[in-house]
């Protein structure tokens, strides 16, 4: 064919011109990424690029980024696998309030409405349905005060959205279950029953989102839900007491950037139990932001225009769930894939 080149000419010439168009094409994209250009995504289509496949490749294997936060925690163990088979993509976790050295995870989309109770050696401490819940897309799971004051709940986060098509996502609120011994047996097919859940329902008030991390504070009951953005997290409240017998509109309260190339991908959350920290995760690693000890009080908000520090969480095949132990001195996480992990950094001040 005219203007053909030889097989040999092609492979000598072939790579210059494949980086040369590689640039052309995906420079422009980084740049723009990187300069926070999530208002153009958005102009170009509503649902925003999805998470290169690269970037979770770089969890197992990359350091995490700079301005790690080496002063105040140790370096990440994996201290336990997770016993239980059926947890096979762990989309949050959160320690138990009411039974020390206890866990609750639960599986993101495709699983029901499950959590799966588990202690420090990763062994399997039983399975609970949600009565009364839907599982379309849950993403996180917190726990924090309820209705009943001195008791303890846990906050299950419906919030997943990857294709911003959803006009209301939920929050399901429960009273955190007593786990015994015998509980150990139950299993996916013969779970034990929760009390009923209370559903709450949300809206943003500025269109649509896909959120993977749910926070509660542990003083106020207040709610946050963090979106997951390629370049800006948007952090939305809704303050306490609220409705579940109406659609609550959130209120939008703070934007954040992490230290990392995909800055606003956060996937998993929780705010320590004394209320002064907040810890976040992506793919490569946690963030921490600490309120500021001139903070007025009731004035947590402030937190979120602090500087977040990078907290290194070791190894993880696609992380989306992190939080602080029931003191608070220490961070753990887990991650999507069989056998999931069970990794604690803990806090040396």
């Amino acid at each position: 064919m005219r203007g053909t080149l030889p097989p040999d000419k092609v492979r000598g010439r072939f790579p210059a011109a494949a980086l040369k168009c590689a640039l052309v094409v995906i420079l422009p994209i980084l740049l723009c990424s990187l300069a926070g250009c999530s208002k153009i995504w958005s102009a170009r289509d509503e649902r925003k690029p999805p998470l290169p496949s690269e970037v979770r490749k770089k969890s197992k294997s990359s350091p995490p980024p700079v301005n790690q936060a080496l002063a105040s925690y140790a370096a990440p163990a994996r201290i336990a696998l997770l016993e239980d088979k059926s947890v096979n993509e762990s989309s949050g976790v959160v320690a138990s309030r009411r039974t020390a050295g206890l866990f609750w995870t639960h599986n993101d989309s495709g699983d029901g409405p499950y959590l799966y109770a588990f202690d420090r050696a990763g062994r399997k401490r039983g399975v609970w349905r949600v009565e009364g819940a839907q599982a379309r897309d849950w993403e996180d799971i917190a726990a924090g005060p309820g209705p009943s004051s001195g008791r303890a709940y846990l906050y299950v986060a419906d919030t997943g959205d990857n294709d911003r098509a959803r006009a209301q996502v939920t929050i399901y609120r429960l009273p955190e279950p007593e786990v015994s011994d015998a509980d150990a047996s139950s299993d996916r097919k013969n779970p034990r029953p929760t009390a009923a859940a209370e559903a709450i329902r949300l809206k943003y008030p500025d269109g649509r989102h896909d959120a993977e991390t749910l926070l509660v504070h542990p003083k106020t009951g207040d709610l946050y839900v963090v979106t997951k953005d390629i370049a800006v997290a948007g952090i939305y409240k809704l303050a306490a007491p609220f409705s579940s017998k109406e659609v609550n509109t959130l209120a939008r309260v703070g934007e954040l950037r992490v230290p990392a190339l995909f800055a606003g991908l956060l996937t998993g959350g929780d705010i320590s139990p004394d209320g002064t920290r907040v810890v976040l995760c992506d793919y490569l690693a946690a963030y921490e932001l600490t309120l500021p000890a001139a903070a007025p009080a009731g004035g947590f908000d402030a937190i979120w225009k602090q500087t977040p520090v990078v907290i290194n969480l070791g190894e993880r095949e696609q992380g989306e769930a992190v939080c602080y132990g029931a003191d608070g001195s220490s961070v753990l996480a887990t991650s999507e894939k069989r056998p999931a992990p069970l990794i604690e950094v803990k806090r040396r001040k």
